[in-house]
This record gives C-alpha cells, structure tokens and sequence, in this order.
C-alpha cells in the first residue's frame, strides 16, 4: 500500500482519541516512532492498532544506526521486520546517523564523515536493512551542528550516491536543510537542488529553537517542539515546485499543542499540496 499523498502527524498518546474520531480526509496518515513498538502488547499497540484500521502509517525508525563502524544489530532488524509484518506500514524510514559504540547505545542521532569509508559503510548498512525488512528504506536527511575535516563529499553528494548505489528512497526533511545549512552558512537552494528529488517520497516539517554559538551567529536546534517557521513553510514550498505532491508529515515531539493548533500546521501544508 503507498503513503496517501496528504499531510499526516505523529502519532501520540495525547492525540489518539482525536485522530480516531477525525474526518478521514483531514489527515493522510500517521507515523510512530518504530523502536516504541518492539514489546508484544500494551496500551501503544492498542492504540495503534485501532488507528491502523483506519489510516495509513509509516514507521520512522531511530537506533539503526546505519552510519555506525559496528555492525548492524540484527536482532533489532528481526524486531522491525516483525513490526513491519504486523502493521504492514506503507513506508519505513530511518537516519543518516549513528548512535552505537560497541555495546554502547547513544540516545542521540550524530553525524559522520562524508568521505569513502563511511560512504562504502552506510551503503553496506542501507542494503543489509532492505534485504533484511523487505522493504525499500528511506533515508533521512540530518539536523547537524559541526563538520568534520575529513569529509571528501558534500552530503548532497553523498546522500545521492547512497541512493544511486542502494536504490533507497530519500525522506527530505526540509527543517533539518534550514537548519544544516544556516548552522553551516550554506546555501539552502543549492544545497535542496544537489539532493535527489527525484528521490524523495516523504517530507517532513518541524519546528527548531534559535540559540546563538560562541560567536554570536545564530546556532538552530532541532528541537520538534515549536511551530513550523516561515523558512521552512518558503523551502517546503520551494521543493514542492519541483518535486510535484509530496506526502508530507508534521513532526510534534515536544511541548505538544493542542489538537486543533497542530491540526492548523496540517491544513497549512494541504493548502501547499492542493495549489501544485
């Protein structure tokens, strides 16, 4: 089954009664955090399934790690693949990060190197995962805040090349380019235009925090606890144009708003979706 193009949210707990009793047309579908899922029962698989009976759902996923040196944890990849087959989702997505060290898990989602090495890796790791969950994986673009020497690729670059060698999809986050590419003084539109749009099968949007580095030039966060800012709602709009109808999820991870206020973000990016 493929992603409605619509506008759908994160599912939580605070917002399942009123996702249940929505018009089925005002959200497209849901999307849960993969790694909350990977117990046998209890009050999230209650409420996610009933959601499921009536929306589409894809699967974000957050500890695969598939930037790390190690291995890959295939155990974790069971889990999902037994996630996967127990709510058939539409999409499955993960990160272009790391968060292992040995035995080690980093509740974090940090950078790498762009350079040969960790290209060969990451591509190794997309590959294992799609074999592995049966599906075709999306990759996520990251929220960074440093850069390291021994990059030798530009990360359009090197997203393109990992879905040009793997076949994965891409998940263009655009809040994660306002804030990469404002946190490294890059140029936003040529950093959107490098990437594979062609690629791209989900986008996200969410809100940051602006704080300032050291220097006094201003530092965002990706916080996922704010409203949606205006350079995202101008890039969103920027990438529509040339990707055509994107399905497109509003992310809400902290200080979450009332229903009707984030259900205003929605109908906002509908809006952007119906004047395509």
């Amino acid at each position: 089954m493929a992603l409605p193009v619509g506008v759908g949210i994160g599912l939580k707990t605070a917002y399942v009664n009123e996702v249940l009793s929505a018009p089925i047309g005002a959200l497209g579908f849901v999307e849960v955090h993969a790694e909350n899922y990977l117990v046998a029962g209890g009050p999230f698989h209650r409420h996610l399934s009933a959601v499921r009976s009536q929306r589409a759902l894809s699967l974000h996923g957050v500890s695969l790690s598939l930037g790390g040196s190690e291995a890959l944890d295939t155990q974790h990849l069971q889990d999902l693949r037994q996630l996967i087959d127990r709510y058939q989702p539409a999409q499955f997505s993960e990160h272009l990060a790391w968060s292992t060290h040995g035995a080690h898990y980093l509740p974090d989602l940090l950078p790498l190197a762009y350079n040969d090495a960790s290209l060969a890796r990451v591509c190794a790791h997309v590959d294992q995962t799609q074999e592995a969950l049966g599906v075709r994986l999306l990759l996520e673009n990251p929220a960074t805040y440093v850069a390291f020497e021994a990059s030798e690729h530009a990360e359009a670059d090197f997203l393109s090349e990992v879905v040009r060698r793997t076949g994965c999809g891409l998940l263009l986050d655009v809040s994660n380019a306002v804030v990469s590419c404002t946190n490294h003084q890059r140029d936003l539109h040529r950093y959107l235009g490098e990437l594979p749009l062609d690629a791209v099968e989900q986008i996200h949007l969410a809100g940051f925090a602006t704080e300032e580095d050291s220097l006094g030039e201003a530092l965002l966060i990706d916080s996922h606890d704010a409203a949606i800012a205006d350079s995202v709602w101008a890039a969103y709009e920027w990438v529509l144009a040339r990707t055509g109808a994107v399905p497109t999820l509003i992310e809400r991870d902290q200080q979450l708003p009332p229903f009707a206020l984030l259900m205003h973000e929605v109908q906002t990016a509908q809006t952007c979706l119906a004047a395509l």
